[in-house]
């Protein structure tokens, strides 16, 4: 399970919060996200992993290299154990999904040979068989 502070960031990045384009035309959107970027701020501080994988995703929001390196950053801080990020965190993903399309879900898979299945779909892999 992803950690609820990366899942709310890159949630809110694909929705546009950082460039203030695409789909975001809500101001408590982005109230949200600065909520949530200034209490991880305030807990870890300014200078610190986190806030730097935050800025450097938002400048390449579809880089899987930078999401990567945000989870890893989240994960090693472990600021989802503080309830005031996963409040915030919680926060923001509520007004991502009050967004028109807001309540798509998303699913990231990282490694090799991964099948993810979503809402009574399926999803298989084979690896190593022939073709019939």
């Amino acid at each position: 399970m992803e950690p609820i502070t990366f899942t709310a960031i890159v949630a809110a990045l694909s929705a546009g919060v950082a460039t203030g384009a695409g789909k975001v035309v809500e101001t408590a959107l982005v109230d949200a996200y600065q909520g949530l970027k200034n209490t991880l701020k305030r807990k870890v501080g300014e200078d610190s992993e986190v806030v730097d994988a935050v800025g450097k995703l938002e400048h390449k929001p579809d880089s899987e290299a930078r999401k990567a390196l945000l989870r890893e950053e989240v994960e090693a801080a472990r600021v989802d154990q503080d309830p005031e990020v996963r409040k915030a965190a919680q926060e923001l993903i509520d007004r991502v999904e009050a967004q028109p399309g807001g309540g798509q879900h998303v699913q990231y898979a990282y490694g090799s040979y991964i099948a993810q299945a979503d809402r009574n779909s399926t999803a298989e892999v084979k690896v190593n068989q022939r073709e019939e």
